[in-house]
């Protein structure tokens, strides 16, 4: 099979074998539950394949030419597969979670096929090379979202799915607005077409500004940061996988893939950016030290340490860009680690007000050992892989010349460990404030194995860091052009 092939089936195969979920539960939900860990592990299994060819350094792409300057096109470089495979992974153990947290639930036939769906629109916006395809893929993602952020239909989650929906949609149609001003001044939606006709610092700052308005809204960033706490109605997994395997790093990948491949913005710009993720670092940080609900206070967390990927990203250097690459892969695994563990604390106390729990080191052992360990990676604490990434960002920062801003976010990162710890000691260590049955669940039930496995992925990858920066140094020196 054709790298090519392997390229477009990576795309196809969670987006239209994703539809047959519904009608597979209709007749077996065994058979429509496995068949949806299927596509997922195949759509990661798939990106493997790639692997050997992508991470030597080639780039794959195809190619399929369309009337008036819609070509589809998939490119799959370093950047764009190392994401791909994080996502693809981490929604697949989301998957085998919800075997066992939505068991009881309705509406379950659509919620397996819009978890798909929505991995192979994410899997669209990695791979497409030409805005408009782009978009498309990215108001997918929007749709999904909107109907599993509202999945338990009761008026106020739906009021809250429509609030995400609306911010979001809202950001993306001023983004539509960009890239259609971007591609008038270059004469083109492909990607390479813009890079070559559009000179560094070039671009038009309202192009800029409309783009960054729908990657901003998407992933949360202040002032479109409001509703992803919202959205922690939705069932757990749903707010793992929006938080921690695809929506809000749709924003990230794409402001990378933008404004670092494809056109370069001005000075002032760049500075704009570095204020506005600042705000949204310690605002949402500031959020998450008063919280008392415990997938709101993971939530802030997700828009407070989104910022450091942005700083990375916006940096502009190689160091700081392989930082926040691998830190991409860091926080989902940990973030995804901490809203299933999340889902669990719920099931057992029954609620998610922190103060209202205690104790539950010894009532969920396992959940406290894995929620411990992807903890310490999202506050960057060695040797977790979360520090070294950090550090790496933070790093690059300060060598590409912005040290004031290394100072604020190092000083944002020590806000991290507050709430962090905030949370864990009331939940965990506190006195228990009711009365809570030790679980007696295996180890090996989905829910338990699910963290676990996340919680070990987190160490795992802090161990091999070393190993992971040859992928990163690669995607960066692609990205800004150098070959070795």
């Amino acid at each position: 099979m054709s790298n090519e092939i392997l390229l477009i089936l990576i795309v196809a195969v969670p987006v239209l074998f994703s539809s047959l979920l519904p009608v597979i539960g209709q007749f077996s939900v065994k058979a429509r539950n496995i068949s949806a860990l299927s596509l997922a592990l195949i759509t990661f299994i798939l990106g493997l394949f790639l692997a050997p060819s992508v991470f030597a350094g080639n780039i794959v792409s195809f190619y399929y030419d369309l009337p008036l300057g819609l070509n589809f096109i998939l490119k799959a470089d370093a950047f764009a597969l190392f994401c791909a495979l994080v996502s693809s992974l981490v929604s697949a153990i989301i998957v085998f979670y919800s075997f066992e947290y939505i068991d009881s639930y309705k509406n379950q036939n659509e919620y397996y096929f819009t978890v798909l769906l929505f991995l192979g629109s994410m899997m669209g916006i990695i791979f497409s090379a030409n805005l408009i395809f782009l978009y498309i893929f990215w108001e997918m993602t929007a749709i999904a979202s909107w109907r599993l952020i509202g999945f338990f239909r009761k008026e106020d989650y739906v009021r809250r799915a429509n609030k995400a929906f609306m911010v979001t949609a809202g950001g993306a149609f001023l983004m539509l607005a960009g890239f259609i001003m971007l591609a008038e001044q270059a004469g083109s939606f492909d990607f390479a077409a813009i890079h070559t006709a559009i000179a560094p610092g070039t671009v038009k700052n309202i192009t800029v500004i409309l783009i960054l308005c729908g990657i901003f809204a998407k992933s949360a960033t202040f002032p479109f940061h409001t509703w992803l706490a919202d959205a922690g109605v939705a069932p757990s997994p749903v707010t793992a996988l929006l938080h921690a395997a695809v929506l809000v790093k749709i924003g990230v990948y794409v402001y990378a893939r933008l404004f670092n491949g494809v056109i370069i913005p001005s000075e002032t710009i760049k500075i704009t950016v570095f204020v506005i993720i600042a705000l949204s670092a310690f605002i949402a940080g500031g959020a998450a030290l008063i919280e008392k609900d415990i997938k709101r206070i993971i939530a802030f967390s997700t828009v407070s340490q989104l910022a450091f990927i942005f700083l990375g990203f916006a940096a502009g250097t190689r160091l700081a860009f392989a930082g926040s690459m691998l830190f991409i892969l860091m926080h989902s695994v940990a973030k995804a680690g901490l809203f299933l563990s999340a889902g669990i604390i719920e099931h057992k106390t029954h609620t998610k007000d922190i103060t209202k729990m205690g104790g539950l080191s010894k009532v969920i052992p396992v959940t406290y050992i894995a929620f411990l360990l992807c903890m310490m990676s999202v506050i960057g604490i060695p040797p977790t892989g979360g520090f070294f990434s950090k550090f790496m960002v933070i790093t690059g920062a300060a060598d590409a010349g912005y040290i004031g801003v290394a100072v604020v976010f190092t000083a944002a990162a020590t806000l991290t460990i507050l709430y962090m710890l905030r949370v864990f000691y009331k939940v965990f260590l506190a006195e228990p404030v009711g009365s809570f049955e030790t679980d007696k669940s295996s180890v090996w039930s989905p829910m338990n194995l699910s963290v676990v496995l996340l919680a070990a992925i987190s160490l795992i990858c802090g161990l091999a860091f070393g190993k992971l920066t040859f992928i990163a140094e690669l995607a960066a020196n692609q990205m800004f052009g150098i070959v070795k």
